[in-house]
């Protein structure tokens, strides 16, 4: 699983030479910084919509799933079983059937080439996933916290916000996880949602790029690198909140 990841941050240190040679290169010792210097000047653009894209798409996820979770958790609001399975239903749904739909609404709301399209086109895939996970997790915490606030004087939103959310903190990061990394790999409604280049998010970036460089293996490996860099980070810093976070949800269901 990790050998093609080593062979693609090897090739993106190999010169266009070396790419070729019969003789296979395992270190770059000799590495040439060309590809990823190629590759700045050309994807900067594309890996910043990625960014606001994929941050639009968490802020937008947890602003939906989260109080959603606790309604159909806490609140046992009419109909919420049948909306659970709602939202199992909806990641069923061939993403090539809402890309088409997608494209018609953004093209009649003139939101063609905008991030917000893609964020809430996004939002789709991350919002049910996001509110099952929370859902099972917010199932598992005592109603005696909710409780005690009422006691104090607290209503539904400050309970909400002071009491539960602090508690569900690693679900909260889990969930948000997940939804940067569905925008960040997303490339169907990316590439369905922005006809101009200078607008497309860096999945769309590579796969153009790649067209035109076909030749140029170094600047495309290096490319690969660079667009795996902040998925990698962010999974690397999160990880133990997600493990505590997907291990609560999954015991407390």
């Amino acid at each position: 699983m990790l050998f093609p990841l080593y062979w693609m941050l090897d090739a993106s240190f190999l010169s266009p030479n070396e790419l070729v040679s019969t003789t296979p290169t395992w270190f770059p010792l000799h590495g040439t910084l060309s590809g990823y210097r190629d590759v700045l000047s050309s994807q900067g653009g594309h890996l910043l919509v990625s960014l606001i894209v994929s941050l639009g798409t968490v802020v937008v996820t947890l602003l939906i799933s989260a109080p959603a979770a606790y309604g159909m958790a806490k609140l046992r609001v009419p109909g919420r079983r049948l909306l659970m399975f709602a939202l199992l239903v909806a990641q069923m749904i061939p993403g090539i059937v809402m890309a088409n739909s997608f494209y018609i609404a953004a093209n009649d709301f003139g939101l063609l080439n905008s991030p917000i399209a893609l964020i809430l086109a996004d939002s789709t895939l991350a919002v049910p996933f996001a509110t099952l996970i929370l859902h099972s997790f917010l199932r598992g915490v005592p109603d005696e916290l909710s409780e005690a606030a009422a006691i104090d004087g607290a209503g539904r939103l400050r309970t909400f916000i002071s009491v539960i959310l602090p508690v569900a903190r690693n679900a909260m990061i889990t969930a948000g996880l997940f939804s940067f990394l569905f925008a960040w790999a997303d490339f169907l409604f990316a590439v369905t949602l922005t006809t101009q280049d200078d607008h497309a998010p860096i999945t769309v970036g590579i796969y153009r790029y790649i067209g035109a460089n076909l030749t140029d293996w170094n600047s495309v490996m290096a490319t690969g690198v660079i667009a795996s860099i902040p998925a990698a980070l962010l999974l690397i810093l999160a990880q133990r909140y997600v493990a505590a976070g997907i291990g609560s949800a999954a015991t407390k269901d």
